[in-house]
Order: C-alpha cells, then structure tokens, then sequence
C-alpha cells in the first residue's frame, strides 16, 4: 500500500540535519516522559468539524490547472496550463499527489474513489462543507473526462519524475519536462483505468441528484474506461515502468481494480453484467494474491475495500445483490470480518500499534494506514449497527459496531493531537502541527512574496533551511510519526513530513461522522 519516493532535491547540510533531528528527538523524549494515554484523551479537546473543513481546503493547494475564482486557498496560483500540449491535448487540472509537481492518475483516481464514498456515506452531515466536497471531486473528474477523451487511449500520468524530482521549484512556475505518459490497446493498464473508472461511476453517484446531466457524463465515461480496462487487460508496470516506478508502481496486481471497478460500476448502474466481472475478478484473486492482501487497503491494493463495499450493499434493504450472489455474498462477509478482526488493538494480526495507538504497517506515508482502514472500519460498523448484526471473530472475540466505531475513533483522534507527542499532525489544526512539510509550495515563497519566476534549483535553499515553511498547507495530513510515536519535522524525512492527497480522502468522512456522533 505504500509508496518509494526518490529524495528530490540536492543533499542537506549533514550538520544542519544532525542538528535539526537531535533537537526534535530531545523534543519527543520529553513529551514522551510527561504523556499518559488517560490524561492526554481527557486534556486534549477534539473540534471535528473545523478538522473537516480544513481536510477539505487541503484539496485546493494540491490543484493543478487554471484555479477558479473561489479559490480559498490563495497563496497557490496558476499551474501547468500547458500541460498536454506537447502532444496536442488538453491535459491542464487535476491534482498533484503529494509535495511533488506530478500528476499521477493511480494515486488520483483512489483520492477521488474515496472522497466520492465519503460523500456517499456521510455527505448529509458535512452542513455547508459538502459543496466545497464536491467541488473537490469536479476538480479529478473533470480532468479524468479530458485524460479519456479517445476511448483507446487514456493519458494516466504528467510530468517527467526524474527530472521533478532532480528540482525543488514550485508548481507555478516550474520548467521541468511536462511529457504526457498514456495507456492505450497494445500497452495497457487495466488498474490505473479501472480506478479511474470506479472514481467516475462513484462520482456520477454524487452528482445524480444536484447535476443529473454531469452524473450522466459521468457515468458513461466511467462505462466506457471500464470496457477499456477490461478489454485490454494488463499491468502498467510493464509499458510505463520507467516512469511510474518506484513511485505508483502497481504491486498487487489489476484483479483487485477491475473487481473494484465492477463492484463501483454495479452501484452506479444496477446491472448484473457487472457483478458477472466481479466474481470473475475474485475467482482468479483466490489463485494469486487474494488471501495475501485481504486485509489491505489503499491506492494500490483495494481487497478490503472490496470486501466491506460489497458486505456493506448486501446488507442494505432489498439489495439485488443478495439475490445475485447468494453463497459469493456469504465469502464478502467473511473476509470483510476479517478484517475487522486483524485490527483489534487487543491481539492485533494485520497490523502493528504503536505505544501511543497508532496503527502501523510497513508503508512509506503511514497515516494512509490509520486512515484509510478506519474509514473501511466506520463505513461497515454503521451498516453493521443498522442491521443490528456484529461481528464473531474465528477466537471468539464477538466484535460490536460501538467496538469498531472506537477503534476508528481513537485512530482520528491521535492525527489530531490525542498522542504522546500531544500535537496535530494536521497542518494548522491546534496550536502544534507540523511546520516544515516535504512540500515545495509549501516551502517556497508564495508569487505574491516572490513574483519572479524561479528555476529548478532555485528553490534548494528553502528546502536545506529548518525555518517553518513561508505558507500554510491548511488541512494537510503528514506521513506522520514512526512505531514510536516519533516526528521527524523535517523536510528531509519526506515518510514523516510529506502529505498526500490520500491521506486526507479517508479522513474527510471520518470527521464528518464524529463532528456529530462523540
């Protein structure tokens, strides 16, 4: 699930980084020695309602494109108009993932998957964060309509990494190779387009009643990648792996995306023909990696999610898939209970915690562990709640919806400052939070400071340096701290200090649920 990124910038200063990290370790030691996990939780007051509203606003500073004239976040400006017009199309907008200057439609396309699910489930309370959420989903898919204009072609990816990554410059002005990198029917890549494809038809969902005719295009664009990804089936590893590895490389194979895909397109579309392609997917995962990743989730790896997005439709009333499935729906529970049942903080089996609660795994940005699997986690305790059912693990630990609602609880509360650190790993939530983020607009002075245009290297001073970074990345959530609830506040330690987008996808659902359910 997680990610390598390749350092991006010139080496640091070794006396400036022993200096810097040594300061922050005597930091951690000593807030380390005066936490309790009792009095932390009872001291540290959680606002989830401003956390949402801020989870939000981080999407604009990742934007791409030409912004809109309601762009809150106004230090950002104008970026990579041109971007595909070395090859004669229009591939402006969309976002960057992370601190970097590239777009990535893998990474992308799961943000946009998630945001669309988090609105699904938790829209009506997000008051009047909802339509900035939905503008946050128009940005992907607008752009997703232009990467997908010919059906066989889809453009999956813009910027050059190397040389990005080589430069430390900032989004609006950079010079770097801006070539378009594409999937088409000889080399194809069936789990970035299947992505995209679920992120269409999820957000054809969202729309279908405030913009029916943008739910429409929607949806039949998401139809139309889908057949592609299905048709032409194939890794993008193997046509775009000196440019999407080791960034997005696609570790777990494409069956999860095209069940994924399917099980998306069936929600948006009702048609059994898609449930077909799911079990399908799923009888060929059994053979390969199904049982090896059941309890991931992420951009790269969509097992969990399939299994609790199915468990979840088979619990709603009157449910066609019930009827569809029958003994399939029967192996969707099990596996989504699971789960639930590696977490358990108790006897945990698919992941670690650290001293402070935090759950871990073996990833580069590690809040998308704690993020995304609480998302799954709250998302199936609801519908679990609904129908009045639980969950009875293989030990016999029987496991409540109230069970797993705190799980996900304690998980969104140490992001926000509920940890031995006592900070926010949250940019600008609370009076401590990260301020040296890996983040070259972030980092850089803003064009309103510096309006002249600077070069690839120009910005390498602002990374050496260990003053807090010029403009805020409101809403941005970090990699965060290691197994021992250590931060590395420094632009180098890009695991720790680097947000992405998503991160904060999950998380955006979470808020709204416990904004009004504490």
């Amino acid at each position: 699930m997680g990610r390598s990124r390749l350092l991006s910038c010139s080496i640091v200063s070794m006396l400036l980084l022993v200096t810097l990290i040594m300061v922050m370790v005597n930091e951690s030691c000593s807030a380390r020695r005066e936490f309790t996990s009792k009095n932390s939780k009872e001291a540290n007051t959680i606002d989830y309602a401003d956390a949402l509203t801020k989870s939000i606003l981080f999407f604009e500073g990742q934007r791409s494109g030409k912004l809109p004239g309601n762009q809150r976040m106004t230090w950002r400006k104008d970026s990579a108009l041109n971007d595909g017009s070395l090859i004669g199309v229009d591939l402006s907008g969309g976002y960057y993932d992370a601190g970097d200057n590239i777009k990535f439609n893998f990474p992308m396309a799961f943000t946009t998957t998630i945001l669309a699910w988090s609105i699904l489930e938790f829209g009506q309370l997000m008051g009047p964060d909802l339509q900035y959420a939905m503008d946050a989903i128009k940005w992907s898919t607008d752009y997703f309509i232009k990467c997908t204009n010919n059906a066989d072609v889809i453009y999956v990816q813009v910027g050059e990494p190397y040389s990005d990554h080589g430069c430390w410059d900032r989004p609006e002005d950079m010079d770097t190779d801006r070539m378009a990198y594409a999937i088409n029917t000889t080399r194809p890549g069936s789990e970035v387009s299947a992505e995209m494809a679920a992120a269409l038809a999820a957000s054809s969902i969202v729309f279908k009643s405030s913009d029916p005719g943008y739910s429409k295009t929607l949806l039949d664009r998401a139809t139309q990648v889908f057949n592609f990804a299905n048709t032409y089936q194939g890794n993008y590893n193997d046509c775009l792996k000196p440019f999407v590895c080791p960034f997005y490389c696609d570790w777990s194979g494409f069956l999860d995306e095209l069940a994924w895909g399917a099980l998306w397109l069936y929600k948006a579309t009702h048609q059994p023909s898609y449930l077909d392609i799911l079990s399908m997917n799923i009888k060929k995962m059994k053979s390969t990696n199904y049982v090896a990743y059941a309890h991931e989730f992420g951009w790269d790896n969509k097992d969990a999610g399939i299994n609790v997005l199915a468990t979840v439709e088979l619990l709603s009333n009157g449910s066609s898939l019930s009827n569809y499935l029958s003994n399939d729906g029967e192996e969707y529970r099990l596996h989504a209970d699971e789960f639930v049942c590696g977490i358990l903080p108790e006897n945990p089996t698919s992941v670690n915690y650290s001293q402070g609660g935090l759950m871990h795994k073996k990833v580069g940005s590690n809040m998308q562990v704690a993020g995304a699997i609480s998302f799954l986690t709250l998302v199936y305790a609801l519908h679990l709640d609904g129908a009045q059912q639980a969950i009875q693990c293989p030990d016999g630990t029987h496991v409540t919806p109230q069970k797993m609602v705190s799980i996900a609880k304690s998980q969104v509360d140490y992001i926000l400052g509920n940890n031995p650190l006592g900070m926010s790993y949250m940019v600008g939530y609370s009076n401590k939070f990260p301020t040296r983020i890996h983040h070259r607009a972030s980092s850089m002075p803003s064009l309103d400071q510096h309006p002249e245009q600077m070069h690839c290297k120009d910005g390498t001073p602002y990374f050496e340096t260990s003053n807090p970074n010029p403009n805020l990345l409101i809403g941005a959530v970090v990699g965060g701290p290691d197994m021992n609830d250590q931060f590395a506040d420094a632009r180098v330690e890009f695991t720790a200090s680097e947000p992405t987008t998503y991160i904060n996808a999950p998380l955006t659902g979470l808020f709204a649920y416990f904004a009004h359910n504490t």
